[in-house]
């Protein structure tokens, strides 16, 4: 991919589009269809509807982290291929984003009230990420997709069994992390300490109660 050059001034200024965009806005345009639209709605009980939309809720504002994650990394990147891998990553996590939040649509649920404290501190993180090195930048990307992976399995099994049209935009998105992550250890992304990996699940832990109630 070749490399775009921003002025200082233009890359924050693309940035702060792009929060905007990602908290109050539609998603930018995105690249492939909606999973979900091949598949009727389910017939579920009101309950499994609450359920389901408090899922899909989680897993729209860990969009809204994607999205503040990358962008704060691509802004810090040092080498030019690993910012464009950042913005190429966070172009794909936008149709996830999109996804969840069409879906939340047609559960009739909301999105999180807490996603500007989240795009915030999974910004700034993501910067920090950066700053610290290209290597250890692309291993928190690696150890991010690793642990979204297994929260998306946790949540394909509470799915109500009959509601397809989430299971196929979850099933979708676990093989795009899955990818995300191969891709950011091949490019030489190291292995994060055990205290940080740590210390991102007790924040994911946060993160996903939190946000199921509000």
């Amino acid at each position: 991919m070749q490399d775009k050059t921003y002025h200082p001034a233009d890359r924050f200024i693309i940035g702060f589009d792009q929060a905007l965009r990602t908290l109050f806005g539609r998603p930018q345009v995105t690249e492939r269809p909606d999973p979900a639209d091949k598949h009727p709605e389910a017939d579920m009980s009101d309950q499994e509807r609450d359920t389901t939309a408090r899922l899909m809720r989680i897993n729209h504002t860990g969009e809204v982290c994607a999205q503040a994650l990358y962008q704060g990394q691509a802004l810090t990147a040092k080498l030019p291929e690993v910012r464009d891998s950042m913005e190429r990553a966070a172009q794909e996590e936008n149709d996830h984003l999109d996804w969840c939040e069409s879906r939340l649509k047609a559960l009739d649920n909301r999105k999180s009230l807490l996603n500007p404290f989240w795009y915030a501190g999974s910004f700034m993180i993501g910067a920090a990420a950066g700053l610290a090195g290209d290597k250890w930048s692309l291993g928190f990307v690696a150890e991010t997709e690793h642990q979204v992976e297994a929260h998306l399995e946790d949540h394909l099994q509470k799915l109500p069994s009959q509601d397809t049209k989430s299971r196929v935009v979850l099933e979708q998105m676990k093989e795009d992390e899955i990818h995300h992550a191969t891709v950011a250890l091949e490019a030489g992304g190291a292995e994060l300490p055990s205290p940080i990996k740590l210390a991102m699940k007790l924040t994911s832990k946060l993160m996903t109660k939190s946000v199921y109630y509000l």
